[in-house]
C-alpha cells in the first residue's frame, strides 16, 4: 500500500466493502434458481432471471462486476444474465469474468473457463422477435434461436456483440466493438463490423 495515493487506497477499500456486501445478491440469485459451483465475486447487483424449467450454472471463481466503478472503463449498466425460456441453458465456466456484460439465452450459451467479457459485451442466442403476418411480431424467443459456445481463455473486447449460432474456439480474441455472426477458430482474432477473422500472430515459444 506504500505506493498508493489516498484516493487509490479509498477506492480499493470501497471495492472490498462492495464485495462484502454482495451476499444478498448471491442469495437472491439462488432463490431465482441459479446454481453456484463455488465462490463468486460480485461487485454491484447483477440483473438475473431464470425461467421456470431453465438452467443457469455459475462456476467457481466467476467474477460479475456490475458497479459503475468496478471496471477502468466505467460501466453504464450491471451484468445481465437471463435464461429466457423453459429448457434454456446458460453456463459460465470457472473463473469467467464479466464487466457490465449481457448474456441472454433462449436456447443455450456456454462460456468456457478463464474467458473474459469486457465492458458492455453482449452474447445473444436469439433475435428476440420474428415477423408474423404483415406487420406484427412474435414474442417467442425460442423461434430461430441457435446455441452459442465460447471456448476457454477467450478475450472479448468492450462493446463486442456475439450473435446466435456462433462458436468461438479456445484462446480466441474478439476485438472491441466487433459484431460476430460467424464461427471464430481457436487462436484466431475477429475484428470489425461485420467481423472478419484473422489468425493471431504466434509469440516465440508458443
Amino acid at each position: 500500500m506504500s505506493g498508493h495515493t489516498p484516493a487509490t487506497f479509498l477506492g480499493e477499500l470501497l471495492g472490498k466493502l462492495r464485495q462484502a456486501a454482495s451476499f444478498p445478491w448471491r442469495l437472491e440469485a439462488r432463490l431465482k434458481g441459479v446454481q453456484f459451483l463455488g465462490k463468486t465475486e460480485l461487485i454491484g447487483r447483477p440483473i438475473i432471471s431464470v425461467a421456470k424449467g431453465a438452467t443457469m450454472i455459475i462456476g467457481d471463481g466467476v467474477q460479475l462486476y456490475s458497479a459503475k466503478r468496478a471496471n477502468p472503463l466505467g460501466l453504464f449498466q450491471p451484468c445481465v444474465l437471463r435464461a429466457l425460456e423453459p429448457e434454456a441453458r446458460l453456463v459460465l465456466g470457472q473463473k469467467v469474468g464479466l464487466s457490465g456484460a449481457v448474456v441472454c439465452a433462449a436456447s443455450s450459451i456456454e462460456i468456457g473457463d478463464h474467458t473474459l467479457l469486457g465492458a458492455g459485451v453482449m452474447v445473444l442466442d436469439t433475435d428476440f422477435h420474428q415477423p408474423v403476418g404483415e406487420w406484427e411480431w412474435t414474442h417467442d424467443r425460442r423461434i430461430g434461436a441457435k446455441p452459442v459456445k465460447i471456448g476457454r481463455g477467450v478475450f472479448i473486447g468492450a462493446r463486442a456483440i456475439i450473435l446466435k449460432g456462433v462458436t468461438i474456439g479456445d484462446r480466441a480474441i474478439i476485438g472491441a466493438g466487433a459484431v460476430v455472426s460467424q464461427d471464430v477458430p481457436e487462436r484466431h482474432m475477429a475484428v470489425g463490423n461485420p467481423a472478419r477473422v484473422v489468425p493471431v500472430a504466434k509469440k516465440d515459444g508458443d
